[in-house]
């Protein structure tokens, strides 16, 4: 954890550095895991989870100040159970990579802008725990789930001024996250749903 502070922190300062925003995110992750096992069958068992995540970064407009690209670092909880009438079981994991973005303004009316957008968060386990029926395992080894995540989504920002350069948001973003290493028999893919509330600081 001392380690991941440092890291955020020589992050802010580079950013800081060619920045025209830099911004805080926080909100939830909504997140349904889809597993196929060696057979290729579905389990029909599986319930959403709900995780945080946590964001840090910098948004730079393009020539066109209707385009921006926004890049950062982000840590982010897909958590998962699941269960019948013999069985429970839970997934908790945490995932740290990066986070880029590219947004179009639709609504500029100065303090009010509306921003749908694209991104794409490439990450690694960083943390991962599995209970059945009580028994807890690690997953931080496991192939399904180390590697490379790789999360494309779809969302839109609503930002709102609350002064000549501090601003709030609020997000919603679809995220479908798979691990393109993983050269296993079993697969497993995420679908989540996140919502976000953002602090952001421009820089005249």
């Amino acid at each position: 954890m001392k380690n991941l502070f440092y890291l955020i922190a020589v992050f802010c300062w580079l950013a800081t550095a060619q920045a025209q925003e830099v911004y805080f995110s926080t909100g939830k992750n909504f997140t349904t895991y889809n597993f196929k096992n060696s057979s290729g069958n579905t389990n029909s068992n599986l319930k959403n989870g709900t995780g945080n995540f946590y964001e840090v970064g910098y948004i730079q407009p393009f020539e066109n100040e209707k385009f921006s690209y926004s890049l950062g670092l982000a840590l982010n909880e897909y958590n998962n159970t699941g269960g019948n009438s013999a069985n429970s079981y839970s997934w908790e994991t945490q995932y740290l990579g990066l986070q880029g973005g590219l947004m179009y303004s639709i609504v500029d009316r100065g303090n009010f802008d509306i921003l749908p957008k694209l991104g794409l968060n490439m990450a690694t386990i960083v943390s991962g725990k599995q209970s059945i029926n009580g028994t807890y395992y690690d997953l931080t080894d496991e192939k399904e789930f180390s590697g490379l995540l790789v999360t494309p989504s779809i969302g839109v920002q609503i930002k709102y001024n609350l002064s000549s350069d501090g601003f709030i948001s609020l997000g919603y973003n679809y995220c479908f996250g798979l691990n393109p290493t993983n050269a296993t028999d079993q697969k497993l893919s995420f679908s989540t749903n996140q919502l976000q509330f953002g602090v952001h600081y421009a820089f005249n």
